[in-house]
């Protein structure tokens, strides 16, 4: 394999200029770059990046690590993340963690042994990653992404999560709805907690009673929302509507009640959480929360590229704003 070394001996130059040449980082003649050139392709040369990184001190790398799902949020959120790491140059790997804090730490070890630029974190877990790991990486900066703060030194976005699950079930008592049910994510996640929060208290505003067996504590998945929908229409006295804690479990919830030969929204009203793609191509489409997903992976990409030029700078929180977005899966009664 050729090596820097012999471009400049073929080209008649020196390393650190052949180095200027493939880098573009200082001023070399026409006739110089053309040599260096006609030697990189007569050698088949192909630059070490590994080299390059070390001399640099940065591998132009981002790690990031999520919990794995069926849930097409996260895709869209990963989605958004690599194209902006695509637009600045840089690489993307991603880790899962499946919702094991043993493999969370796994996983964040394997990335920063790696030595990854920085890290996004998009796991959701109260519990972070082993404080342990992160003191023997006090350099590499991190953005937590809809996590709750534990203690990092890191920049943390939030999705408004109380905010956006009392717009649901406000959305819902304005339609005419009394006998509103929930189905809410897994509670060791702390935007599930505070969106069936935001259910309570806007039915308490509301002054309306939420029986015990009206709360389905659910995982975020199709098949969870499948499952929480039959256990509610198995009650004496089903619900008028349901607030689904995210759209994957919406999905599912649409699926047993057509299943039964129930209609949405003639026979009870579903609004999710989250406005993933499928939600406009439901029959009928799904009135939801949206959450800004492309947008959400620009700015942990943005925030994490300024933190690493700017590491001396203060922590940051920002929190996005959820917003409805009406379709027609809720009966209005007007």
């Amino acid at each position: 394999m050729a090596t820097m070394k012999d471009v400049a001996r073929v080209a008649g130059v020196s390393t650190s200029t052949v180095s200027h040449v493939i880098n573009k980082n200082r001023f070399v003649s026409e006739s110089i770059i053309k040599r260096v050139n006609e030697a990189i392709d007569a050698l088949n040369y192909a630059p070490s990046a590994l080299a390059r990184s070390l001399k640099m001190n940065r591998t132009n790398t981002l790690g990031m690590l999520l919990t794995a799902s069926n849930n097409p949020f996260y895709a869209e959120v990963v989605r958004g993340v690599e194209r902006s790491c695509y637009e600045r140059g840089y690489s993307l790997i991603l880790c899962n963690t499946e919702g094991d804090l043993n493999r969370m730490d796994h996983s964040l070890e394997t990335l920063l042994q790696k030595r990854v630029d920085g890290l996004l974190m998009m796991c959701s877990e109260v519990q972070g990653p082993s404080p342990e790991i992160l003191k023997r990486y006090p350099a590499v900066p991190t953005v937590m992404m809809d996590w709750s703060p534990y203690g990092s030194e890191g920049d943390i976005i939030q999705d408004n999560s109380l905010l956006g699950g009392e717009i649901a079930t406000r959305y819902l008592i304005e339609s005419g709805f009394t006998c509103i049910a929930c189905i809410a994510g897994p509670q060791d996640k702390s935007p599930a907690q505070y969106r069936l929060q935001g259910f309570k208290q806007a039915m308490r505003q509301a002054s309306l009673v939420v029986p015990e067996d009206y709360i389905v504590v659910s995982d975020f998945e199709f098949s969870g929302g499948f499952d929480a929908m039959n256990q509610l229409l198995d009650l004496a006295s089903p619900p008028q509507a349901i607030f689904a804690g995210n759209d994957a479990m919406a999905v599912g919830a649409y699926q047993a009640a057509f299943q039964r030969g129930i209609s949405i929204p003639d026979d009870i009203s579903i609004i999710g959480y989250d406005d993933i793609d499928l939600a406009s191509y439901m029959i009928p489409p799904l009135t939801t929360i949206h959450q800004t997903k492309d947008e959400l992976g620009k700015l942990a990409v943005e925030k994490l590229l300024y933190r690493l030029d700017n590491p001396d700078s203060e922590s940051t929180i920002s929190v996005l704003t959820p917003k409805l977005i009406e379709r027609q899966s809720v009966k209005r009664d007007n």
